[in-house]
């Protein structure tokens, strides 16, 4: 009895002592923090070597030993959605942890689009709300040539609130408060995404070496931290200079082009959507100053508003009456710019914009809001006409050396790497613009022709990293983009790229394709409905995670032809009607556009060419009329497949 007694005291006391020197905890593991429920929670850190840690999270609790190295790693059973809960590990005590679902939503630019750029599209929505039990975790840009990291830069979870809302990933947002309403239990986003990035970015060195070899050999010539800094450094030196000179250089600075006063009755007036330069044609860089007059009304005047200025390429300091309202560096944001109260007045006012161009071809962007609207909701359109004059003519800026945050793998290294193995629901997946252009000779062929293969080695790559064979994937396909044609687009990158996401998807048995075709813009390649793609993105999750009936975007089985009329069978009723946007093939391999009507599960296909032998639809950069869809209304994917004779 004594010897039991002694047993369990001592047992007591080295749980008492396991924690008194401090551990080191991933950033992740932070107040605020979600777990995923009902899977294994997977928790590590650093500690003194053979340090003891006790762990405990609500009914769970454990002890591990810190190995030789210092680091430690334990395993918690599932537990069931709740919170807030304490998690304690060692002397370190995590406040406000829940328990629900943990997505990961990775990729570029699309993936990064804030809550703030889409506003107008919801205002109401997002205005009314806010959930404490929806959490969100932004990795902090980092790269890394030489080898993963231990852990990603400072950062913290947030909770929705209005405070917090702006920043937040629009596709992370709307589908963790799709998720919570469906579920009802606490979600966690960790949004992992860098914009402009290509896929191999993402995918560890291992992985690529032995298909891509040369793909890591570009990497490997950036394997020295001294390089990679002489290199930011030449980047953001060259820039700076370079702005320096134009300041220097803008005639428009010394004379006060934005000031009210001055007087622009001797600049040329140019339609905004014309070649706003004279004599350069496309290729003018440097400063380019617009002014345009707007006439206030007494009911108006003093009253604060807000300009819209669309979309500028490629970035702009903006002047109301000489005061700055507003200033964008880069070409995609909209310009979206508040005028204070009292710098309106009655009559005429001045409306400038220094227009800073550093890759050619200055100008507006068509289909978007140029106008101000004043708190009433009453708006001013700002004209289509501009007094232009050129203020500073300048050499190509020198800055254009190697992207160090695009190089193959060094991503997965520094943002990717360290999030492993914190439990995970599933990965959205939106990326690809990116890979549409040619890639530096690394293969024989453009990005599109390999892109699959890429995509297809990431998705196993990751899932290796979580040790989880079966980890969901949502892919979200591109959407449409760049100006539509009527005829047969055979060299469309967009469209080949779209194609190899569908392949990847349909072939692999843990992942779906969130199609967004109906969803892009013409003239953006950020779309801004980002509501309706987190829905399908939901749908595809609500299927692979859940195994709920969803209805998922239907997809083609076969092509088979008789003489001159093809018949394409899918996996789910379609709705009836003609078809635009379908293309046959014959055997030289030139696609001619065709007549075809749904019926049920089949479209049928009037050929225009004896014995066609490949079928596609909506096969193009922006196919504008494409409309097939589902009997429940989702759109089908975009396709090219073989006929069968």
């Amino acid at each position: 009895m004594k010897r039991r007694l002694s047993t369990t005291l001592l047992t007591l006391l080295c749980i008492a002592m396991s924690g008194t020197a401090q551990v080191r905890l991933p950033q992740l593991f932070q107040n605020g923090m979600v777990v995923q429920r009902n899977k294994p929670t997977v928790i590590w850190g650093d500690a003194q070597p053979g340090q003891q840690i006790g762990i405990r999270l609500h009914k769970q609790k454990t002890m591990v030993t810190a190995d030789a190295d210092g680091h430690f790693r334990a395993t918690l059973a599932p537990q069931k959605a709740g919170g807030p809960y304490q998690l304690t590990i060692g002397t370190t005590v995590i406040n406000d942890v829940m328990i629900g679902d943990v997505w990961l939503c990775a990729g570029q630019s699309n993936m990064d689009v804030t809550i703030e750029r889409v506003y107008p599209q919801y205002p109401d929505e997002i205005d009314h709300y806010e959930n404490s039990k929806i959490r969100y975790f932004r990795v902090q840009t980092d790269k890394d040539t030489h080898a993963p990291k231990a852990d990603v830069l400072p950062t913290s979870w947030k909770p929705l609130t209005q405070a917090n809302v702006k920043g937040f990933s629009a596709i992370s947002y709307f589908l963790a408060k799709r998720m919570f309403e469906q579920t009802g239990v606490a979600q966690g986003v960790i949004c992992n995404s860098l914009g402009g990035t290509p896929v191999e970015a993402w995918i560890s060195a291992d992985s690529l070496l032995s298909e891509f070899p040369i793909m890591v050999q570009k990497t490997m010539l950036y394997d020295n931290p001294e390089m990679v800094a002489a290199q930011d450094k030449a980047n953001n030196m060259a820039n700076n200079r370079w702005s320096e000179l134009l300041d220097k250089s803008d005639k428009g600075m010394a004379e006060g082009w934005n000031s009210e006063a001055y007087n622009d009755k001797d600049w040329r007036t140019v339609n905004q959507y014309s070649t706003l330069t004279q004599g350069y044609h496309g290729n003018y860089r440097g400063s380019l100053w617009l002014r345009q007059h707007l006439n206030i009304d007494s009911k108006h005047a003093g009253k604060a508003a807000r300009l819209l200025v669309g979309t500028l390429f490629d970035m702009d300091y903006t002047f109301v009456n000489g005061r700055e309202v507003g200033r964008t560096y880069y070409q995609y944001p909209p310009r979206r710019y508040q005028i204070p109260t009292g710098l309106l007045h009655k009559g005429d006012n001045v409306l400038s914009i220094r227009f800073i161009s550093k890759y050619g071809i200055p100008h507006f962007i068509h289909e978007k809001p140029y106008m101000l609207i004043f708190e009433d909701g009453d708006t001013l359109r700002l004209s289509e006409q501009w007094k232009v004059q050129e203020g500073a003519l300048m050499t190509t800026c020198p800055s254009g050396g190697t992207s160090i945050q695009n190089l193959p793998s060094v991503l997965y290294n520094a943002m990717l790497y360290p999030l492993a193995p914190y439990t995970i629901n599933g990965v959205v997946w939106y990326q690809g613009e990116s890979n549409t252009g040619a890639n530096d000779g690394w293969v024989e062929d453009n990005g599109p022709a390999v892109y699959g293969k890429l995509l297809k080695k990431m998705m196993g790559n990751w899932r290796a990293l979580w040790n989880n064979e079966q980890l969901p994937f949502c892919i979200v396909q591109l959407a449409n983009f760049m100006a539509p044609s009527e005829q047969p687009q055979p060299r469309s990158a967009w469209a080949r790229l779209r194609e190899a996401q569908r392949l990847v998807a349909i072939n692999d048995p843990f992942a779906e394709l969130a199609v967004a075709i109906d969803m892009g813009e013409t003239v953006d390649i950020h779309p801004l409905r980002k509501k309706e793609v987190a829905d399908r993105v939901g749908a595809c999750m609500d299927h692979l995670v859940y195994g709920k009936k969803a209805w998922l975007s239907p997809q083609p089985v076969k092509a088979t032809a008789n003489e001159r009329q093809v018949t394409v069978s899918f996996n789910q009723l379609m709705l009836s009607g003609e078809q635009p946007e379908f293309e046959v093939c014959d055997a030289s391999g030139r696609f001619v556009n065709a007549k075809a009507t749904c019926d049920g599960t089949t479209v049928t296909i009037e050929s225009p060419v004896a014995n066609p032998v490949r079928v596609r639809y909506a096969f193009k950069d922006n196919p504008l009329k494409a409309r097939l869809q589902s009997a429940k209304a989702v759109p089908a994917s975009p396709f090219e497949i073989a006929i069968e004779h």
